[in-house]
């Protein structure tokens, strides 16, 4: 069971917060003010925390930083009624890997709660399985039902960036960023990388005028 650490004073939000969380098979360990959290993750490991940032004693924002200068790198969202710019990059700065703002879609906060507990299980894991595909992610290899394909060295980076991200839709800026190197980073080639890409049968996604995403359990290619 997945285990995560809520770090919320207010009761009736951590309680509703710990029955959604646990109805969709979570463990939750709720603490009430930042010194608890701090206490509580030496004795115990998480898969995430939910951090609210104006709590007793220690706020979210310096709990998050303590963590991580203690080298936890367990990920971490805050949820917060603060939502101006400051705040926004104060909580990326301490260490976040997202933020969620006061009031809050539950549907929303449980998609970004999935999508980066997968994304942090799969950058731990050498091996990601994708319907026939495998690719090793320490040797940059990709395999089709065992069979080795060969791949460019930019072709490592794009499929490495698709596999850690599988069933995430990826900024075209970002891709371009991830994978720039030369000539390559550019529009152009990328499309010429990712129709090849396609070829091959892996379910690439065109999310028009958005970016691209790799969908876990789709085997034919779509523009």
């Amino acid at each position: 069971m997945l285990k995560i650490l809520l770090l919320e004073d207010d009761p009736p939000l951590a309680e509703t917060l710990i029955e959604l969380l646990s109805d969709e098979g979570y463990e939750v360990t709720w603490v009430k003010d930042g010194e608890s959290a701090l206490d509580v993750t030496f004795d115990k490991s998480f898969d995430l925390m939910l951090l609210d940032v104006n709590v007793p004693g220690l706020n979210g924002f310096s709990t998050l930083k303590s963590l991580r200068d203690a080298a936890n790198d367990t990920p971490a969202i805050f949820v917060s009624s603060l939502d101006d710019i400051r705040s926004l990059a104060q909580g990326f700065e301490a260490g976040a890997n997202d933020y969620v703002k006061k009031p809050f879609d539950i549907d929303e906060l449980l998609i970004r709660i999935q999508a980066l507990i997968r994304k942090n299980y799969q950058s731990h894991t050498d091996i990601i399985k994708l319907n026939e595909f495998s690719f090793y992610i320490n040797k940059g290899e990709l395999y089709k039902e065992d069979k080795y394909i060969s791949l460019t060295e930019y072709e490592q980076r794009l499929v490495k960036l698709f596999f850690q991200r599988l069933n995430t839709t990826i900024l075209k800026e970002d891709i371009l960023f991830e994978t720039s190197g030369g000539d390559e980073a550019s529009e152009g080639a990328l499309r010429v990388r990712i129709n090849k890409l396609r070829k091959l049968g892996l379910g690439i996604v065109t999310i028009k005028s958005v970016g691209y995403r790799l969908e876990e359990g789709l085997k034919e290619a779509q523009n």
